[in-house]
């Protein structure tokens, strides 16, 4: 396969497939949780190494968003992420100062969202990877308010996604929408959401500024999950993570 493969979600498929491990697909299966209900209940896997995938997706710069429609339709999850890592790669150089083009960024924005809404962006890995680049780039100066319609949602992707975009703005030095999204999903039933939580407020500590992580703990450690406080903790000072852990717990 060279540089200049044909745009088509046909030949990224074939491209894929050459690389497929049947036996690193069976343990994929078991890791992703994809028996009858589990949350990836379903999931087929072919066996392929991310940094693998990742090169595969370097060859389809010019991927249109309908054939990346065709990848993230499969119920291959190598296929799904593929998609995912294409999409991103097209708005990180439409995203590029030198050669900036509003309307490539708008379509991804608009494909992922539909494709997160259609139930198309269903693993933890697959919110992972993509909504912190795409969402979290996109809106980075626009209003978020679909964020918070994402956390407000049934479906645990959705939430996933809303929460994991902030990534991005966490990145660039921006905690508020974090910081406005997490109080919603304190009470969320899920485990996934809150290692999503934690990670996240995690974050704000590392890269933006451990002040604004402390004065959350401060007022919501007695309502986070243990999970979520865990991971929120992580890097503070034994000291610290001891005294959070104990506080009493509020109920809900």
């Amino acid at each position: 396969m060279t540089d200049a493969a044909p745009q088509s979600a046909a030949v990224v498929v074939q491209a894929l497939a050459e690389l497929a491990d049947p036996e690193r697909a069976a343990s994929s299966q078991g890791f992703f949780k994809t028996a009858p209900g589990q949350y990836g209940a379903g999931d087929v896997f072919i066996g392929i190494t991310v940094p693998a995938q990742r090169r595969v997706a370097r060859l389809f710069p010019a991927l249109p968003v309908t054939e990346l429609d065709a990848l993230l339709d499969s119920e291959v999850h190598e296929h799904r992420l593929s998609g995912l890592i294409i999409a991103c790669n097209s708005l990180e150089r439409a995203s590029r100062p030198a050669a900036r083009d509003e309307e490539r960024r708008a379509a991804i924005a608009d494909w992922y969202l539909a494709a997160v809404r259609r139930g198309r962006v269903n693993n933890w890995d697959l919110v992972d990877a993509s909504a912190g680049v795409i969402l979290g780039g996109w809106l980075f100066d626009r209003p978020r308010d679909v964020l918070f319609e994402l956390a407000a949602s049934p479906d645990l992707w959705e939430r996933r996604v809303a929460i994991i975009a902030t990534q991005g703005f966490i990145n660039r030095g921006d905690a508020s929408t974090t910081l406005d999204l997490a109080p919603l999903l304190l009470g969320d039933t899920e485990d996934l959401m809150h290692k999503a939580v934690g990670w996240m407020l995690r974050e704000v500590g590392k890269r933006v500024d451990r002040e604004l992580l402390i004065g959350f703990l401060d007022e919501y450690a007695g309502r986070m999950p243990r999970t979520a406080l865990s991971y929120a903790t992580e890097h503070l000072s034994p000291e610290l993570r001891a005294q959070y852990r104990a506080v009493p717990r509020e109920l809900r």
